[in-house]
């Protein structure tokens, strides 16, 4: 059985000082949802709920971006 730390390890890098440009953001998608996102991959990153708050509070801590416009290139 994995515990929160076992969880929360592979996602550190999620709330790294962030480069320039930043590669992960926290995109306020609408609804009061919160969401990491991956601009170098263009996609949403896969967080388990039971640990998303953690890791936004990290994230948030570090200096990750945020913002609600679209933080992704166009698909296509």
């Amino acid at each position: 059985m994995s515990t929160r730390t076992d969880v929360l390890e592979p996602l550190a890098p999620l709330w790294e000082e962030p480069a320039t440009p930043p590669r992960w953001v926290i995109w306020h998608a609408g609804a009061g949802e919160s969401i990491v996102f991956d601009r170098e991959f263009n996609v949403p990153v896969d967080v388990d709920d039971a640990v998303l708050g953690e890791v936004l509070r990290r994230m948030r801590e570090a200096g990750t971006p945020e913002g609600e416009s679209y933080p992704g290139r166009p698909c296509g």
